[in-house]
């Protein structure tokens, strides 16, 4: 693995790691993170594509992982919601550029599904080969737009650099309510306590975000949920939509198959998806997370062939 910095669309320097195979990569895996999360946590997958050959590359977005070193606030993104999206573009058009002949591929997960679903609506000749959504979902219209004004609300009462426990609470409060013999505010990530022990010891994870980062993020939602956006993404792209049973980003699966339907309904012909039961948010961290890195594996092998 290899680390490098570039320039970001919104402020200072964004933090990138490369996960290079043996020899030519046969294809590219680009990985976009979520919110109060960085690059470095997708490491043990990022290594096992790495050792069948694939190129992996992340950013830590704006305000995040070591981007903080780089001159950006925690849990802020400079510009807003469109300066990220960007950013990631950036990194791909960066790595398409120096690995111009192999299939290109996006995976992002949470908030950096939604970033990766504005970039599909915005970049719809980007050239990549496939997108892989994981721990996305799909808001109730009502609920959205309420949630954008209380952000903004918040925003305007507090300053929008700076993080309020109070909005954080009233938007990620209720995820944990489900989960039985909860021990920690962080066990909706995953049933595996390691994998949540660790999360909440590291203090790159699980910040408060700004109340702009928040209000950006609603409003990227809205964008990403706009019929006339969707209609804008390439409709022969191949689309895999992951996610866990018991996530409560995706409302326990009924959100995933909200968005497949949109995606579907907007043109989109190459649209599938699964969700694992009794799997929360990170499926990546999960207990079973081997078998999801061989169904991912297994689901692009065919959509780089047709490449």
């Amino acid at each position: 693995m290899t680390e490098f910095w570039m320039d970001s669309q919104g402020a200072g320097m964004l933090h990138v790691c490369s996960w290079a195979p043996e020899g030519e990569p046969k294809a590219v895996v680009q990985i976009v993170h979520g919110i109060a999360e960085y690059a470095l946590r997708y490491d043990g997958f990022a290594r096992y594509l790495a050792e069948r050959g694939f190129l992996v590359v992340a950013e830590d977005h704006m305000g995040h992982g070591r981007s903080i070193d780089g001159g950006s606030i925690q849990g802020y993104f400079h510009g807003g919601w469109f300066a990220a999206v960007e950013d990631t573009y950036r990194l791909l058009r960066k790595t398409r550029q120096e690995y111009p002949s192999i299939p290109y591929v996006l995976l992002g997960h949470s908030m950096g599904s939604f970033m990766v679903r504005t970039l599909l609506c915005r970049y719809p000749d980007s050239g990549i080969a496939g997108a892989i959504l994981s721990g996305s979902g799909w808001q109730p219209g009502v609920a959205l737009a309420g949630g954008i004004q209380l952000a903004q609300a918040f925003c305007a009462r507090v300053g929008q650099t700076n993080p309020s426990q109070t909005l954080d609470k009233l938007i990620f409060g209720g995820y944990n309510n489900r989960v039985e013999h909860r021990r920690t505010r962080f066990d909706w990530l995953s049933r595996d306590q390691k994998a949540v022990d660790a999360y909440v010891a590291d203090p790159l994870c699980g910040f408060t975000a700004s109340t702009g980062l928040l209000r950006d993020m609603l409003l990227g939602i809205r964008f990403v949920q706009n019929r006339e956006h969707l209609k804008a993404m390439r409709p022969d792209l191949p689309v895999l939509f992951i996610s866990g049973g018991d996530d409560p980003v995706g409302a326990y699966g009924k959100g995933v198959l909200r968005a497949v339907q949109a995606f579907r309904e907007a043109g989109m012909k190459h649209v599938c998806y699964r969700i694992y039961p009794l799997c929360r948010h990170e499926l990546l961290n999960e207990i079973n997370k081997t078998d999801v890195y061989e169904d991912i594996q297994k689901w692009l092998e065919p959509v780089l062939m047709e490449e």
